[in-house]
Order: structure tokens, then sequence, then C-alpha cells
């Protein structure tokens, strides 16, 4: 398995003033990061492709639908056809960087509710769009990986067992679902048996406490699912997340109202020796 970082931790875009955090990630022992890609831009991912080859680090990337006029759920074809459209314009930005997996939930406008349970057609609608990117992504190179996150962020994907189910739906080769130890601490009753249950539609594990925090300090059960991965054969990323409030906007969509930590280096030095002690064990 590959161990990764989220640099959600630091920044919403990585610039070049911010490269150093390579450095500092690759020394930790890590065989990649997790890069933010909220607005296409090709030229400058390019560059950020170069530094991550200097340091020898592998990426993949995390994106989010921006507004509802580019929901892939929408009832409106015109909203549709545009979040085809900027999914391509981020898959555009990851081939720039030689990134392997586009995840994230770009399912849905992140915090908007109808009031009611995800419907029939709003799958339906949404698997089309999807299928689409799928197939623009396998050209690119790009694996897509959809994130189901709890129901409190979303409405639309909120359970692995919802994720495997609309990964089926999707029915595409280069499309999967993923696992997240924070989402899975709040919305499933068994964890790390709902992991082994549809391991097969898993194409990428977030590691993140059930604070936010350092991996190891709570009772998220990440050990339990590295386990899992180990046992099933798993063999991609885990990526470790975490959040502070570095970035205001993100601490108030993430709900970090405190630290969670005394200073990002715990997170991501104690974290990935957690990581490699739940592997080695």
């Amino acid at each position: 398995m590959k161990i990764g970082f989220n640099l959600l931790l630091w920044t919403g875009q990585l610039q070049e003033d911010q490269f150093h955090l390579l450095s500092s990630l690759k020394n930790a022992g890590y065989d990649g990061v997790e890069l933010p890609i909220f607005a296409p831009d090709a030229a400058h991912y390019q560059k950020v492709g170069d530094a991550l080859r200097d340091q020898g680090l592998r990426s993949t990337a995390v994106t989010v639908i921006p507004d509802a006029a580019h929901s892939p759920c929408s009832p409106e074809a015109a909203h549709r056809a545009a979040a085809v459209d900027y999914l391509k314009s981020i898959v555009d930005s990851c081939h720039a960087a030689g990134t392997e997996i586009l995840m994230g939930p770009y399912h849905q406008p992140l915090g908007v509710f109808s009031g009611d349970p995800v419907t029939s057609d709003e799958w339906k609608h949404a698997a089309e769009v999807h299928r689409k990117v799928a197939d623009y992504a396998q050209e690119a190179g790009v694996k897509l990986v959809i994130e189901w996150l709890n129901r409190f962020e979303c409405y639309f994907i909120t359970t692995m067992q919802q994720g495997a189910d609309y990964a089926a739906l999707v029915d595409h080769p280069n499309f999967t679902t993923m696992f997240d130890t924070f989402h899975a601490n709040i919305e499933e009753k068994q964890p790390a048996e709902s992991l082994r249950k549809h391991i097969k539609r898993v194409g990428h594990v977030h590691i993140s406490e059930n604070d936010r925090g350092t991996p190891g300090t709570g009772h998220a059960q990440i050990r339990e699912s590295i386990a899992v991965l180990k046992e099933e054969g798993y063999n991609g990323w885990l990526t470790i997340e975490a959040f502070g409030r570095a970035l205001p906007e993100l601490a108030a969509a993430t709900r970090v109202w405190r630290d969670l930590f005394p200073a990002p280096e715990e997170v991501y030095t104690k974290g990935i020796a957690y990581i490699k002690e739940c592997l080695d064990s």
C-alpha cells in the first residue's frame, strides 16, 4: 500500500512558495500527496507535477462541485452538462500534474440539502454525468473515485453501502468509490466490516481520525480498517486527511472550531508512524 497526505491541512491550492511542504512530506516517508484542485488550471498543475517529480512523489487529487449550476444530480440538463465540462477540466489539471486518481464528493454541491432522501432520478442523472467523465478520465490516465460523506455534509451518498451501490450503477471500469474512517465512524455500525463487505468497489482510502486530528489519537477504527485492507489484498492509497484552522473558509466548511493538534508536523509525522505500525502488526 502507498501512504499519502492530503494538502488541505495547509492550502486549497498548492503554490510555488509552498513546494517546501513536498520535501517535508517526502522526508517523513510519504509516497505521495493529495492535491486540492478546486479550479482548473492545467498550466499551474504542470508546474506542481514537475515539483512532485523532483521530489519523487506521486499524487492523487480531490475536487468538489462548486455550485448548484454545476450539479451532476440536478434536474436541469444545462446544469448536468456544466458538471461534465467542469469535471473534465479538473481531469485536465490532474493529467497535467501526473495525478493518478481524482476523488471527492463530486456528486452534489456540499452542504446543499433537498430536505428529502436522494431520489432514483438524482442517482440516474448523476450516473450519466459520471459515466461520461469516466470515459474522458480513462483516456487521460486518471481514475475516478467518488467519495461518500456523512449525512451532515450531504444527502446524495452517505454510507459504504450507498457508495458501492452507486459505483455499481455507474458501472464503468474507471469508476469506484472510497472508504473514509472519519465518515465511517459516524455512519457505520461496524466500520471495518462495512469496508470488508464492499472492498471490491473501493478504489481509495482516507485515514482520518474521529475528530479530524492526528491519526491514532482517537477512536476511529483505523487499525481495524487497515487490518481488513491487508487481509483483502488492497494495494491502493492510504491517504491521511486532517483539517486545521489555517484556512478560515475551509475550517468553517469542515466545522473545525478549535485546534485539534499542536502543530501540522505532529499530524504528518505521528500519522505516518501510526499507519506503518498498523501495517506491520
